[in-house]
C-alpha cells in the first residue's frame, strides 16, 4: 500500500499508518517492528513508559533502512515533564534507541501538577539541539492543547488521542482540524474491543477483509493518524493492506457507532502508578 502522508509544520511527511507498540516487551517490539520494516511501514511509535525503546533500537539497528527513511516517535512521562526531567528523559529515550534524533517526541499524559510552560520550554529546548525534529503532545483535551499552542515556542504538530468508532470526540477532533493539529488515533482497534460490534463484524465480512482492517480504513477515511499494535507479524502485515475503499454508506454506519465510550482515556486517572504516575 501507498502509505498517505501528513504534512507537519516542519515540512515533515508524517506517514499516516504507524506500529503502534503499546504492552510489547522487548523483544517483541523487536520482532514486531522488524515485520513491520519488511512489510513496508515507515512508521514506529513507542514511549518510555512502553519500556521497550531499547528493543526497537535494536531492531532499527539489524535493519537495511536508512534511519531517515523511518519516522520514529516517542514520548516523555508525566512524572518527567519539569525541566530537567525531560530533557534528561528524551536523552535517555535516545541513548535506548541508538539514535540521534526522534522525528516526533510527545508529552504522553498532561500532569496538572507540573507547568506546562516549563515542558514546552524544555520541548524547544531539545527542538534546537535537534534532538527532536517535531514536537506534539498525546491524551490532552481541546482545553489543554489550547494552551499547549498558546505557550509554546515551537508548533504544537500532533495530539495522540484514544480515536475509534466506538469514541469519535467530534469536538476535540474539530478543534485538532482547526489548529492543524494532526490527530493520530491511539488504541485505534478500542483494544480489540470494537472487533465485536456487529457493523464492523458485517463490514469486514462484506469486504472480505480483518474487523481490523474495516476500522482502520475507516479511520484513515476521517484524516486519523493509525498506530495499530500487534505482536503477530501476519496481522502487523494485514494491519497495512488497506488499499481498498469503504462505500460512503458503510462509512456512514461506522459514523454512526459512537457511543462515547473510551477503553482506557476514562474521566479520573490514577496517579500512584509507578510508570504512569505523579509523584507527590
Amino acid at each position: 500500500m501507498a502509505v498517505p502522508t501528513h504534512t507537519l509544520p516542519s515540512g515533515d511527511e508524517l506517514p499516516a499508518v504507524g506500529l503502534g507498540t503499546w504492552k510489547l516487551d522487548d523483544e517483541t517490539a523487536k520482532e514486531s517492528v522488524h515485520a513491520a520494516l519488511d512489510a513496508g511501514y515507515t512508521h514506529v511509535d513507542t514511549a518510555e513508559g512502553y519500556r521497550n525503546e531499547r528493543g526497537i533500537g535494536e531492531a532499527l539497528a539489524e535493519s537495511e533502512h536508512d534511519r531517515d527513511d523511518v519516522f520514529l516517535t516517542s514520548k516523555v512521562l508525566p512524572k518527567n515533564l519539569t525541566y530537567d526531567s525531560l530533557i534528561e528523559a528524551c536523552e535517555a529515550s535516545l541513548d535506548r534507541l541508538g539514535t540521534e534524533y526522534l522525528d516526533l517526541y510527545l508529552i504522553h499524559w498532561p500532569n496538572p501538577a507540573i507547568s506546562l510552560r516549563e515542558s514546552l520550554d524544555a520541548m524547544a529546548a531539545l527542538s534546537d539541539r535537534g534532538l527532536v525534529r517535531n514536537v506534539g503532545v498525546s491524551n490532552f483535551s481541546a482545553y489543554q492543547l489550547s494552551c499547549a499552542h498558546h505557550v509554546s515556542d515551537v508548533p504544537i504538530a500532533v495530539n495522540q488521542v484514544e480515536f475509534h468508532p466506538w469514541f469519535q470526540r467530534p469536538d476535540l477532533v474539530d478543534y485538532c482540524r482547526d489548529t492543524e493539529t494532526v490527530v493520530e488515533a491511539a488504541a485505534p482497534l478500542a483494544r480489540t474491543e470494537i472487533f465485536a460490534d456487529e457493523v464492523v463484524q458485517d463490514l469486514a465480512q462484506k469486504y472480505d477483509t480483518s474487523a481490523a482492517q474495516v476500522v482502520l480504513r475507516w479511520a484513515l477515511d476521517r484524516d486519523v493518524v493509525v498506530l495499530p499494535k500487534s505482536s503477530s507479524p501476519a496481522h502487523v502485515r494485514q494491519n497495512l493492506e488497506l488499499d481498498w475503499e469503504l462505500d460512503d454508506a458503510d462509512r456512514s454506519r461506522l459514523d454512526d457507532r459512537d457511543r462515547d465510550q473510551p477503553v482506557y482515556d476514562t474521566p479520573a486517572r490514577d496517579w500512584t502508578g509507578d510508570t504512569y504516575g505523579i509523584n507527590r
